[in-house]
This record gives structure tokens, sequence and C-alpha cells, in this order.
């Protein structure tokens, strides 16, 4: 397990826009592959976007691919998800979390740290 803190969540109204931050510290954060996983009440846990140590692969579940990018900055070891157009089947708890490898890996069981998780409710 290493240190993985998310903030940025909330409450928004259909439409609108949410950036959520997860900063590391104490480990190589620029080795790693990291991900965006979220859990809407009573169902599984499920990956919104995953991105590679470099940037240079992304994954994107199907339902947010047009309206969510995932970056990261390694110069301050955070990695972002930008969620756009938000809609209520959006809410639920928000997590991320550091993979086994500096891929973008999309399988939950590939994590292996994660965040507390943050909480996105979007009303209409």
């Amino acid at each position: 397990q290493v240190p993985l803190v998310e903030s940025g969540g909330g409450l928004v109204q259909a439409g609108e826009s949410l950036r959520l931050a997860c900063a590391a510290s104490g480990w190589r954060f620029d080795l790693f592959g990291m991900g965006w996983f979220r859990q809407a009440p009573g169902k599984e846990r499920q990956l919104v976007a995953a991105i590679s140590r470099r940037s240079s692969n992304k994954a994107y579940a199907e339902l947010v691919k047009d309206r969510c990018t995932i970056s990261r900055d390694n110069a301050q070891n955070t990695v972002y998800l930008q969620m756009n157009s938000l809609k209520p089947a959006d809410t639920a708890a928000y997590y991320c979390a550091a993979a086994t490898t500096g891929a973008a890996r999309t399988r939950e069981s590939d994590y292996v740290s994660w965040g507390q998780g943050l909480l996105v409710s979007v009303f209409s």
C-alpha cells in the first residue's frame, strides 16, 4: 500500500464538470500506471480510466470515454480525472489506484494500492 489522497469530489448539477485529483507521496509515482475507478451504490467497482506511467497509453470505460479525460503530472505526483457533462448515473464513490506495472491496466486485480475514495453526486 502506498499513500494516495483524492480530492475534488462534491455535489454538482447534471451537465456540469468536475476535476478529480489524486496525489501520491513517498514513492516513485512515475514508475506506475494509475487508474480511476468508481462504485455506485449497490454495484461493483468498475474502471473509469487508466493511464500508463508516461501517459503514452490511456484506457476508458465505454460509458465515459467521450466525457472524461485522464491525465497525470509526474513532476507533481498527481493523476487527474476531468469529467464533463456529468449525469446522475455518474454518482458514485471514486477511487484512484496504483497499478502493479507502468502500463494502463484495466482490471481491478492489477491494482495494489487504493485511495480512500471520494463522493461525486450529480443531481438533475
